[in-house]
């Protein structure tokens, strides 16, 4: 299984890896929602979980999130949003729009391990 990170910090995306290693996934990358489902057009069998970043350039991740749940494709894969954003009303829509969970940014390896074994059961 593979998990697809998206986010356009790339520090970001190197703590999600050095988080997820334990798991013993491969990590794919993307800098914006648009890569994301560029990615997702090619890997989408093997993606087990999307973490997604709300706040990106060319495409947020609410928008790249809608449009995963609403290809049938990509409908099945869990979505873990991780972002700055800590509005309940952010948090609904994210929930309303097919995410599993959420984390805020700072957050901990540990929190975002936690996360992922709450999302899809890896231990």
């Amino acid at each position: 299984m593979k998990i697809l990170s998206v986010d356009d910090s790339k520090i970001i995306r190197q703590i999600i890896k050095n988080a997820i290693s334990i798991f013993g996934y491969e990590m794919l990358e993307a800098g914006n929602g648009k890569e994301a489902l560029d990615i997702l057009e090619k890997e989408h069998a093997n993606v087990g979980l999307i973490l997604l970043d709300w706040n990106m350039p060319v495409m947020d991740g609410i928008t790249a999130l809608k449009a995963c749940k609403a290809d049938a494709r990509f409908a099945h894969i869990p979505v873990i949003m991780v972002t700055t954003e800590s509005e309940r009303q952010k948090v609904v829509e994210a929930v309303s729009a097919g995410a599993k969970n959420y984390v805020m940014k700072p957050f901990t390896q540990e929190t975002i391990q936690s996360k992922i074994i709450e999302t899809i059961g890896a231990a």
